[in-house]
């Protein structure tokens, strides 16, 4: 069972995703260990293949591909009964780093809300109030999209929000906020609409995703060139902003509906920058 004949017999399909990541793991085998047969790879081999690619430069994420290429080899082979061990299980993968939540910078949302000029219609009543309140309250895009009239609560100035499975929260609002929204939802009042949604098309029907990304893209693109520009970097720099104001983590985590706080703690990362600039201003040894 020689290496180099095993694209002949392994899944065309596969081979079609692989055959890169397995060409450069036969090339190794043969040019390091002189191994040309499956069934003399050890874990060793791969421990050295996976160093090999560290050691060139290859990023984490495409060294974990190739891991999982060369897996899913011999798997097939111990399927076919013709090797009896998987010398590529548990072999130390590289360590993903998290990619950091993109956010919009300050700067930039009060020239959003402050400097752009938004349609005096319907829609363009619509459009910036969407844009205000994922900033305001750090919606997810379909939690916007299903806020109905009854869910803005203007005794207590706070909005219910259904998250994901259907969990509720009660986010606050400011009363500048609320102001806001019992303006639009007056010029909302001419569609006579059936629908209790918040926010609706103009001719009066729910909103659809697709909808509320161009949105939310179009007028972030007048004031960001960012690469992001969707419905969740507002909510990531709603919460990021939060937290460079001194707000804690907790509370981020119940206001932005996270079930556990680790996917809150990410958010620490994109402060940090906020953090080294006060450092930077403050601390006495750094005056001289």
């Amino acid at each position: 069972m020689e290496y180099l004949t095993y694209q002949k017999r392994y899944s065309p399909h596969t081979i079609g995703a692989y055959r890169n990541d397995l060409n450069s793991f036969g090339d190794f085998l043969e040019t390091e260990f002189e191994i040309s047969n499956l069934d003399q790879v050890k874990r060793r081999q791969v421990s050295s293949f996976i160093a090999h690619l560290i050691e060139h430069g290859l990023s984490p994420r495409s060294v974990n591909r190739k891991i999982s290429a060369i897996q899913s080899l011999f798997n097939y082979f111990i399927r076919k009964n013709e090797l009896a061990i998987n010398p590529a299980n548990n072999v130390q993968r590289p360590k993903v780093g998290s990619s950091l939540p993109a956010f919009v910078r300050e700067e930039s949302i009060a020239e959003l809300f402050e400097e752009t000029d938004f349609e005096d219609s319907y829609a363009g009543s619509r459009d910036r109030m969407i844009l205000l309140v994922f900033y305001s309250c750090g919606l997810r895009r379909d939690e916007l999209i299903n806020l109905k009239i009854e869910d803005v609560n203007h005794f207590d100035c706070t909005i219910k929000v259904f998250g994901k499975r259907n969990k509720e929260r009660i986010v606050p609002i400011t009363r500048e906020l609320l102001r806001d929204l019992n303006l639009y939802i007056n010029i909302r009042a001419s569609l006579n609409s059936n629908f209790s949604y918040l926010f609706l098309t103009e001719t009066s029907k729910k909103l659809y995703p697709s909808l509320v990304y161009k949105i939310v893209k179009k007028y972030l693109s007048l004031v960001s060139t960012m690469e992001k520009r969707s419905p969740h970097v507002l909510r990531h720099s709603f919460a990021t902003h939060l937290l460079n104001e001194g707000a804690n983590l907790q509370s981020i985590k119940e206001l932005l509906g996270h079930s556990s706080l680790s996917a809150t703690q990410v958010y620490t990362h994109t402060s940090l920058d906020k953090l080294k600039d006060v450092y930077r201003k403050s601390h006495p040894r750094n005056k001289k």
